[in-house]
């Protein structure tokens, strides 16, 4: 009777133990579909990249949009299109069918966007942008609908000129210069340098825009002749990383040059009041002689 009771206790316990694991073996499972559903549905699908940072070009030139589709594909057979958001309409350059599509495009940008044809076929789907423009600067999309993704480019742009300085006036100690630059995009700021290198109190700057949407600035600064004294106007604009330089030098005599030239000076000075004044002496002398003259041919 005992071996019997034992035996049934041995049984429930193995009953317990199994329906554990089967317990456990189900909870494990749960957790590996909860894990399998929470992996990102795109992941190992193509993505749409751009670059991290702005793209950075001067007026006038030629640049490129970066865009890829990763991992690489043939993107020679799909519809690409590059938009700019801000602008109605939109559309900056569609390709599709193996060609360009010009309905909706943005006339500003007519006849001066492409693609790299040849690299289409390795997922390079940058935007080539001849004769740059200020209006051009703004933000981009490039868009692979087959792909389904999509990648933002900033286009910063920038224009920079030589600034030329002018001799507005000047004394025997003091001379008044300006300086003037045009053509320059973002604003950029204009400064007065010594010949150390050091900021000169000038006045205010002052700035126009034209109709291109190109700065002209210019500035006037009023200096002391001195000793090798080298005067420098730079115009500067941080944001596209652009400086120009323009300087000129106010030749100023030195004492020792002085004093070699101030005898000179009083020597050329006394031989100037000799000549007028032996001229004067000779005058009486030459009407007698010509009184004579006359009176001897009477």
């Amino acid at each position: 009777m005992v071996a019997e009771v034992t035996q049934q206790n041995s049984e429930m316990r193995l009953c317990r133990c199994r329906s554990s694991c089967r317990g456990c073996r189900a909870l494990l499972l749960h957790h590996v579909i909860v894990c399998l559903l929470l992996i990102p549905k795109h992941r190992g699908q193509p993505l749409v990249v751009g670059p991290s940072q702005a793209v950075v070009a001067t007026v006038g030139e030629e640049i490129v949009l970066p865009c890829h589709i990763k991992p690489e594909m043939d993107a020679s057979g799909m519809r690409l299109e590059w938009a700019r958001p801000d602008l109605t309409p939109g559309f900056v350059h569609v390709w599709a069918d193996n060609k360009e599509h010009v309905l909706n495009k943005q006339p500003s940008y007519g006849g001066r966007t492409s693609l790299m044809i040849h690299k289409l076929e390795h997922g390079d789907v940058s935007l080539k942008l001849s004769n740059v423009t200020v209006s051009d600067e703004g933000t981009y999309r490039c868009l692979v609908p087959q792909v389904g993704r999509e990648a933002f480019i900033k286009l910063v742009v920038g224009a920079a000129s030589s600034p030329f300085i002018r001799v507005m006036n000047k004394t025997s100690s003091r001379v008044v210069l300006q300086c003037e630059s045009a053509g320059w995009y973002p604003e950029p700021e204009l400064l007065w340098l010594d010949g150390e290198g050091n900021l000169l109190s000038a006045d205010p700057t002052e700035t126009l825009r034209g109709p291109d949407g190109l700065y002209t600035v210019s500035s006037r600064v009023t200096v002391e002749k001195r000793h090798s004294n080298n005067i420098t106007c730079r115009v500067q604009q941080k944001n596209i990383n652009q400086s120009r330089d323009t300087y000129i030098h106010l030749p100023v005599l030195s004492w020792h040059v002085k004093l070699v030239l101030m005898p000179c000076f009083f020597s050329v000075c006394l031989a100037a009041v000799f000549t007028v004044r032996g001229r004067h002496l000779r005058i009486p002398g030459h009407a007698e002689n010509e009184a004579m003259i006359k009176t001897a041919d009477v």
